[in-house]
């Protein structure tokens, strides 16, 4: 396994493990890694420290004190629209039902009265929700992708 802090085109930074460097580069080719914060698919690798596992000796050890504040986790929203995106992110995942892939089903089903109603949200192919909308049943895009929790 191997970690990596990935930058999206509008420079959100994010980590992200790998089960080695060609399944990440497998994963790109495909168009499969994708920013955590907005979605964007152009996605590189950034500029990161290597992590190196200290001697079990030195493990032992404590660490230096210095006077430098400690950096914010690099996963962190760093601007407001970025804490903007994960207060909705958490507001939509405490008071809606993830359904998956399953989300075009389930919203035609409820329009249609064959399921409850409630506030759902999941993953939709582009013709699905194109469909959905040309039904009159009313969906919206997320600004972060549903069902995965940070990379």
């Amino acid at each position: 396994m191997i970690q990596y802090t990935l930058k999206c085109a509008n420079d959100h930074r994010f980590d992200s493990w790998f089960q080695s460097g060609e399944a990440y580069d497998k994963l790109k080719a495909a168009g499969m890694i994708v920013c955590s914060v907005c979605g964007d698919t152009h996605v590189e690798k950034a500029i990161m420290a290597p992590r190196v596992r200290p001697a079990r000796s030195a493990a032992k050890m404590p660490a230096p004190q210095t006077d430098q504040p400690v950096p914010a986790a690099l996963s962190a929203p760093n601007s407001e629209l970025e804490k903007a995106v994960a207060e909705l992110r958490k507001q939509v995942e405490a008071h809606s039902d993830y359904v998956g892939e399953n989300f075009a089903r389930e919203a035609r089903a409820m329009h249609v009265g064959d399921a409850p109603e409630r506030a759902i949200y999941g993953e939709a192919k582009l013709d699905e929700a194109k469909a959905l909308i040309d039904d009159g049943i009313p969906v919206s895009p997320l600004p972060f992708r549903p069902g995965r929790k940070s990379n």
